[in-house]
């Protein structure tokens, strides 16, 4: 039974890796692909390693992907965020067909500073003396 659980888990995993790089070339711009290959590829992997967890059914496997997937959800996010914020910052186009841009007339190039377009204040990552 755990034999067939195993291979489910990493077939779906393997098809979620396989739409990731199919949407690196179907998605239009760069921010699209980041978000494709970035979910897809951290549920793929998810999914093969529970697959290779479960298909070993040892505590030092299962604790190492358990691990490893924790690292993935931890780190691709982050790491598409700092990706797609670069891409903002030196201007990469967005696709003519986004519906809007919330960044667009909030970002100053010459501070690298995040305009609050509610309240007019900066928001950079300090709370500024909110409550």
């Amino acid at each position: 039974m755990s034999e067939w659980l195993a291979w489910i888990l990493m077939t779906l995993g393997a098809a979620f890796l396989l739409l990731a790089g199919v949407g690196l070339f179907r998605m239009p711009d760069l921010y699209s692909r980041m978000q494709t290959a970035t979910k897809g590829s951290t549920l793929g992997i998810a999914l093969m390693l529970l697959g290779v967890a479960v298909y070993f059914d040892e505590l030092g496997v299962t604790t190492r992907a358990l691990l490893v997937i924790f690292f993935f959800f931890l780190t691709a996010p982050v790491a598409a965020h700092m990706l797609g914020r670069a891409a903002y910052i030196l201007g990469v186009p967005l696709w003519e067909g986004t519906i809007g841009d919330e960044l667009k007339g909030c970002y100053d190039k010459k501070t690298h500073r995040l305009e609050d377009p509610f309240s007019g204040s900066s928001s950079h990552g300090q709370s500024e003396g909110r409550s």
